[in-house]
């Protein structure tokens, strides 16, 4: 099952995704009026149930998707987690024993369709495709071994990145990494029973109809039930959590010259498992 959040007429709401339609379910269920909310009711087969025979509300293309969970307490975020990023780089990245972990803030999110926005205060904004974990029920100091009973859905997420203001601090990139509107995740969530397993899902992104870049989940150096037990670890990982997983190489800024996004240009991040999060570029107007 597909489940999105939208925004139509000023309203906020969420639903059910069936083909190009949404059933609207933020007044369907006792007081529930988002999806981080249905998560931590644990109703996802209440919604499914009430999904299943429902006339379709809206067409997608009525309503303004918003950011999967556009209210979730924490976005957590992965770095450098596919073993073959070690290409843009000068010299191979060895494995680490523990993965590279930041956050983002939820205003530097957007939906599918809306576009990201390139600040004034620079013009090296980048792309960064993700496959990413909603967390469906809370947990602290998950086993491993049950760590993938834990999540609720996979998102996409494109984790906009301004390069320039990464580098302002010296062990810090929180900088250029929370840009208001410079990422996006959606289009929406796919759910947990959709999938067989998580070790070969395909991810790529492309610029213009352009590949840049292509990579699989076999991959990634930290698995989603390892980054699962460590994330709980010290967070109380929390339903609508969401988790962005790394992106694989190919990002604007390893090219040479650098290829950063312009105004015009459309970023596209896809899996076929998931869907295609789609994104226009246009310039801030302040």
């Amino acid at each position: 099952m597909k489940l999105a959040s939208f925004e139509i007429d000023g309203r906020q709401s969420f639903g059910a995704v069936k083909e190009d339609k949404i059933v609207d379910l933020g007044f369907g269920i006792d007081a529930i009026r988002s999806l981080r909310g249905l998560l931590a009711a644990d109703a996802v087969e209440i919604a499914r149930n009430m999904a299943e025979d429902a006339i379709a509300d809206y067409d997608l293309a009525e309503v303004t998707l918003l950011p999967t969970i556009p209210d979730a307490e924490k976005y957590i975020c992965i770095g450098v987690n596919y073993g073959n990023r070690s290409a843009e780089y000068e010299k191979p990245v060895e494995k680490k024993k523990y993965p590279n972990v930041f956050m983002r803030s939820p205003g530097s999110f957007v939906g599918h369709n809306v576009p990201i926005v390139r600040p004034p205060e620079s013009e090296q904004l980048d792309y960064e495709g993700e496959i990413a974990i909603v967390i469906g029920k809370a947990g602290r100091r998950i086993p491993e071994a049950n760590a993938l009973s834990y999540i609720a859905g996979l998102t996409l997420l494109n984790e906009g990145s301004i390069r320039d203001w990464m580098r302002h601090g010296t062990f810090n990139i929180t900088q250029g990494k929370n840009f208001e509107q410079t990422g996006s995740i959606g289009p929406w969530m796919v759910t947990a029973d959709e999938f067989a397993g998580y070790g070969d899902l395909d991810l790529k992104t492309e610029v213009n109809g352009e590949i840049r870049q292509q990579d699989n989940t076999a991959h990634l150096i930290f698995d989603f039930a390892y980054l699962i037990s460590y994330l709980s670890s010290f967070y109380h990982l929390k339903p609508g959590d969401v988790i962005a997983t790394g992106t694989p190489t190919g990002a604007g800024a390893r090219f040479d010259p650098p290829r950063f996004l312009v105004p015009g240009d459309v970023v596209e991040i896809d899996c076929p498992s998931i869907g295609i999060l789609s994104n226009p570029v246009i310039d801030e107007i302040v």
